[in-house]
């Protein structure tokens, strides 16, 4: 039979969601299942973010919505020195005038300028499609993509640490929220840079990092046995 249910996997950096699927499948055919099994990701996780990504299998794939509606966490690492062309570290960086560092208050009163329903314009770098065309395929081509600002909602900002030009973040928010975006808009408020340096997801809806297990620590064969219950 084709297994169903779920994984709760704790994503390595430098992985994409994709190559995270690739080794379960891979894992669960060595376990007997058939070589077509479905298995997919709710909520993408860019290579640079570690953290919570779960994986659905089989039948389970077809909760990917209802799992994607929930609230997200994240731990987020914000340089406040410099924008780049990803809104992250991976892209080309470029400084920015700081004559003076924005003080604590100054950066805490900046986050909560972002809870509620706030308009966000996606990176340019990122699988929005414009025209058809995913929007990093278009910068990579050298285009500009024109991504249209688009509502999403921030439950929470929270300033956890503040050691210029770093701002650690703890942010809880809706299906669709960029946090590269909120950390290039929360930079523009300031007045200085805005780039994410770190990300690592905590939670979807239900799903929290302690539930999470890594590649390394998920057994070499998957089986009916080691995934959990989709409906639990």
């Amino acid at each position: 039979m084709t297994p169903t249910g779920l994984l709760v996997i704790d994503k390595p950096l430098g992985r994409t969601s994709m190559h995270v699927c690739r080794v379960v499948r891979a894992r669960l055919c060595a376990g007997g299942a058939p070589k077509r099994v479905k298995v997919g990701h709710a909520g993408t996780l860019d290579p640079l973010a570690t953290g919570v990504l779960v994986i659905l299998v089989g039948k389970a794939t077809k909760l990917c919505e209802r799992v994607m509606a929930g609230e997200k966490r994240y731990a987020a690492r914000v340089d406040l020195s410099a924008f780049s062309t990803t809104d992250d570290r991976e892209g080309q960086r470029e400084e920015a005038d700081v004559p003076e560092p924005p003080l604590r208050e100054d950066v805490e009163a900046a986050c909560a300028r972002f809870v509620g329903e706030v308009m966000q314009t996606p990176p340019a770098f990122s699988a929005m499609k414009v025209g058809g065309r995913r929007a990093y395929r278009l910068a990579r081509d050298g285009q500009t993509p024109r991504l249209e600002p688009r509502p999403v909602v921030i439950h929470a900002c929270d300033l956890v640490v503040y050691d210029w030009p770093i701002a650690e973040l703890d942010v809880r928010c809706g299906k669709g929220t960029y946090i590269r975006s909120l950390a290039r808009d929360l930079g523009r408020s300031l007045g200085t840079g805005g780039m994410l340096d770190a990300l690592r997801r905590t939670a979807v809806g239900r799903f929290t990092i302690e539930r999470a297990v890594t590649l390394d620590a998920l057994p070499d064969v998957l089986t009916q046995e080691d995934l959990l219950d989709a409906v639990e």
